[in-house]
């Protein structure tokens, strides 16, 4: 896999046709690789994409006394969790990645005591941690934060309880769940989050020998037991990295076809798709987007599962930037996404920003130009937007980009694009 600190360099024009193979979720990976700390021995996590996010948590889990063992071939990682892990998770790694938060539900019941950095990871807006917070104290912990880190306690373990989110909260549902797992009692998460990385990782602590009713569904209720054990679990192909794809066959007017990627994960942003004029039909494996014209512009809004992500957002964004007519997208779910606007005017899109919405005027192609990467899928749609301007674009920091697509400029490049790593 190349690794790459610098640029993408594209030049403009290529449509891209063929195929793409969708690795396992980085959001489902790395909240499986922290729910292995549930149980002492080896678990064993298959389809792991090579990337730098996993590579993060495997010196995450290192640190907390774990031993991992990732095969690049194979994509298989086995961490071997110690009897007792350690309970403090550093800012120099947390700041990284957002998704060490997760290690707090398993640590605080597990081992009684947990200290988590706050954490880093993409600029796209305030992620406050109050729910986790919020959650944790209702089971019974002591919980807080002080000094850049979230401390919390639970010498006598946690007791269930019903527990409120006022937000679906991807991060807050998957902490409490794998604290709740342990915990005496019932407990009840209310208004919980339905993304299907939130039903991986239940499956997965449903392996491990948890009680868990209602994934997938706004109530999820787990029945507390007094011991897990390790256990082997795939993880879900990306459904974001699958919707990526499917975005770039309709900017490009090409015809991909997705090996892995779930329909039934994507029915809005498909459904928003065959809205723009492309065709997209459902394979074996997976499904195909073929375009043959320049898209119609869509209005989109983002929502929490199962509404529109705001993950493939900036991919709509970019798309209506070439489209035929002009749009309106609003983000409900992080206010900092937006950021990236501000790079795709300087391709010449047309697009105004008014708090939480977006109006877009579609041009017939955008102009190449040295813009930056702002986080993972902003760095992406600006490579999308690449292909589709005159001459030639530069993305810096695409590190960014390595963080969520392995190979991702390899995978452009079988496709037709005109891509190249300096």
């Amino acid at each position: 896999m190349e690794s790459n600190k610098g640029s993408f360099r594209i030049t403009g024009g290529s449509r891209l046709v063929g195929q793409v193979t969708i690795s396992g979720a980085k959001n489902s990976a790395l909240k499986l690789m922290a729910a292995t700390l549930l149980a002492q021995g080896k678990s064993t996590i298959t389809n792991v994409p090579d990337i730098a996010d996993v590579h993060i948590m495997e010196e995450l889990l290192t640190r907390l006394g774990c031993v991992c063992s990732y095969d690049r071939e194979a994509k298989i990682l086995e961490i071997d969790v110690p009897a007792v892990p350690g309970h403090r998770a550093d800012y120099d790694l947390v700041r990284k990645m957002r998704a060490s938060i997760n290690v707090l539900g398993p640590l605080i019941a597990r081992v009684g005591e947990v200290e988590v950095a706050l954490p880093g990871g993409d600029a796209i807006g305030s992620r406050g941690i109050d729910f986790h917070i919020k959650g944790l104290t209702d089971l019974g912990a002591t919980a807080r934060s002080e000094h850049g880190f979230v401390i919390a306690t639970a010498p006598n373990g946690l007791t269930g309880a019903t527990i409120s989110l006022d937000f679906p909260s991807v991060g807050a549902t998957e902490n409490l769940m794998t604290a709740a797992v342990l915990a005496k009692g019932v407990t009840t998460i209310e208004n919980a989050a339905r993304e299907p990385d939130v039903v991986d990782l239940g499956e997965f602590l449903i392996s491990m020998g948890a009680k868990i009713e209602g994934l997938g569904s706004p109530n999820i209720k787990i029945t507390g037991v007094a011991k897990l054990n390790p256990t082997t679990h795939a993880t879900l192909p990306d459904r974001i990295v699958a919707g990526t794809w499917a975005f770039a066959a309709v900017m490009t007017q090409g015809d991909i076809t997705v090996h892995g990627g779930r329909i039934e994960h994507l029915e809005v942003p498909l459904d928003k798709i065959v809205e723009a004029g492309a065709v997209v039909t459902s394979t074996d494996d997976g499904f195909r987007v073929k375009m043959d014209r320049r898209p119609t512009a869509v209005d989109v809004a983002t929502l929490p599962y199962p509404g529109f992500p705001t993950d493939l957002q900036p991919f709509v964004i970019t798309m209506n930037s070439i489209a035929e007519g002009s749009s309106l997208v609003t983000e409900n779910v992080f206010e900092g996404r937006f950021m990236f606007v501000n790079e795709l005017q300087r391709l010449g899109a047309d697009i105004h920003v008014d708090g939480h919405h977006a109006s877009i005027t579609g041009k017939k192609e955008l102009s190449g130009a040295p813009v930056a990467a702002t986080d993972i899928r902003a760095g992406a749609g600006l490579v999308l937007a690449g292909l589709v301007s005159d001459g030639v674009t530069t993305v810096e920091d695409a590190f960014h980009i390595d963080r969520g697509y392995p190979g991702f400029a390899e995978s452009l490049r079988a496709l037709g694009a005109q891509v190249e790593l300096i």
